[in-house]
């Protein structure tokens, strides 16, 4: 599922295919904005803000989301697209190239000028060139009622993080998900394993969290409820949490582990 790690490569694959040159044609395939035009417009560069991606064209911003099943591609001009057309919902294209966001959950035009209107709320970004982790201690230590799992996956403590990362974040610090910031004995610890969890897997498309790339080795808890702890051999739980019932995502622990 699309996290930081992924945001921070499709960046990096956008500006490499786009940046610097000249749009033929856009086609933003959303009502909001299906009028727009940026051909003509330059494409100045392609960046990640947490989980969101922001193509600065011309003297616009346009940001898109993943949510979870969204993907960029780019190709040569004429390839055929990986993915049907009817999931299409960004083209665009310079006189080689063609780029196309699929599924993505969020379009929209904005001034780069007022980019602060869309992720101005962020937190400061794990892989960002101005990663603060001290910010990041300081607001989750002003989450300190909320459970820890929740607190981490709020992108406005810090931005990057998802469920993958979350749930082998606190098995790594042994920290129970539902245990309240408040009662977590090191936050700095928790907040530096997180940006160390996410930089070793920055340039790789599969996330390993163990050291064993091995299929069905990588993870230490996610995607692992009723199997066996690989450390202490305890049932490992599964269950939901979140701020409400709107944002609960699946939790998994080791209750032995993480007590």
């Amino acid at each position: 599922m699309p996290e930081g790690d992924t945001v921070w490569r499709a960046a990096r694959a956008q500006h490499a295919a786009l940046a610097g040159q000249v749009l033929e044609r856009s086609d933003l395939r959303v009502p909001r904005f299906a009028t727009a035009d940026l051909s003509g417009e330059t494409v100045h560069e392609v960046v990640a803000r947490g989980k969101h991606l922001l193509h600065r064209i011309g003297d616009l911003t346009l940001h898109t989301h993943l949510k979870m099943e969204g993907r960029w591609t780019a190709m040569p001009r004429g390839d055929r697209w990986p993915r049907p057309a009817h999931e299409a919902r960004v083209v665009l294209e310079t006189t080689t190239t063609q780029a196309v966001g699929f599924s993505l959950g969020i379009v929209e035009l904005v001034p780069t000028a007022e980019e602060d209107r869309v992720v101005g709320h962020l937190g400061p970004d794990i892989l960002g060139p101005d990663w603060d982790a001290a910010r990041a201690v300081a607001n989750l230590e002003a989450d300190a009622e909320r459970p820890a799992f929740v607190a981490v996956l709020d992108q406005r403590n810090l931005a990057g993080l998802g469920n993958v990362y979350a749930n082998e974040l606190l098995f790594l610090r042994g920290i129970d998900p539902h245990r309240p910031v408040r009662e977590v004995a090191d936050v700095p610890a928790l907040v530096d394993l997180a940006s160390r969890l996410i930089l070793a897997n920055r340039d790789r498309s599969m996330r390993i969290t163990t050291g064993d790339s091995r299929p069905g080795a990588r993870t230490w808890v996610y995607g692992r409820g009723g199997r066996p702890c690989r450390r202490c051999g305890t049932r490992i739980r599964r269950g939901e949490l979140g701020a409400d019932e709107l944002s609960e995502r699946i939790i998994t622990w080791c209750p032995s582990c993480q007590g």
